[in-house]
């Protein structure tokens, strides 16, 4: 199966370089997307774009393939159910939730020069970035790319009730899989609140497995696939 792999904040396909590698041998086929502002030098990249980066992704596809977000993107992948709900075959969500209609996509940090840089990791101290060691550290920030305004600040548009019906993945790696069905229980996450089918696993990792667990990662998303 081909499956999408969708970089959050600040990251470039190059991240999911370990994990495409393992997923090939596990018989898929990877497709770590640059997304438009992150990866292929543009600053003035929207929200818009970067969906547009990942339905052309799913268009482009072998069969039906399976859209993984990370972070922030699990609102990109999510978008991609809402968008082609006929054609995304299941959504893996990694370390988060997708953002709800009309909400801005992920103005969280201070924008500087129209970007939003890389805050350094004071604001991930803790199960974020406790399984990163300093070398790793120092590998992400010097490749993090500042993320454009328009899309931090992008508005997310949802608008398909049929995304409900593709099947959800939730990958749990700074926070548990009873911690996350909690949050949708007391509706924290209206989308998954709504969704027909959601599955939790754990991973034993903080907020990026794909740098600190990219074989474990590669095991769950071939095996959702492979289910899917």
């Amino acid at each position: 199966m081909d499956i999408v792999l969708v970089g959050g904040l600040w990251l470039s396909s190059s991240v999911w370089d370990r994990v495409a590698s393992a997923l090939e041998a596990l018989g898929h086929r990877p497709v770590p997307l640059t997304l438009p502002g992150q990866g292929d030098g543009s600053v003035s990249a929207t929200l818009d774009d970067q969906v547009e980066a990942v339905l052309a992704a799913v268009d482009g596809a072998s069969g039906r393939p399976m859209v993984v977000g990370h972070s922030a993107a699990c609102a990109l992948a999510w978008l991609a159910a809402d968008r082609r709900p006929e054609a995304v075959t299941k959504v893996a969500l990694v370390g988060g939730f997708p953002t709800g209609d009309g909400e801005l996509y992920a103005d969280f940090f201070e924008m500087r020069d129209g970007v939003m840089p890389f805050p350094g990791w004071d604001p991930f101290e803790g199960p974020d970035a406790a399984d990163l060691d300093d070398q790793a550290r120092k590998e992400l920030a010097a490749g993090a790319i500042p993320v454009p305004e328009g899309v931090a600040r992008g508005v997310v548009r949802l608008a398909d009730a049929r995304r409900f019906g593709v099947p959800v993945l939730v990958v749990c790696p700074e926070f548990t899989a009873a911690q996350a069905r909690e949050l949708i229980g007391a509706g924290d996450v209206p989308e998954l609140a709504r969704a027909e089918r959601v599955d939790f696993v754990d991973i034993d990792s903080g907020h990026w497995p794909m740098v600190t667990q990219p074989e474990e990662l590669a095991r769950i998303l071939a095996a959702a696939a492979d289910a899917g």
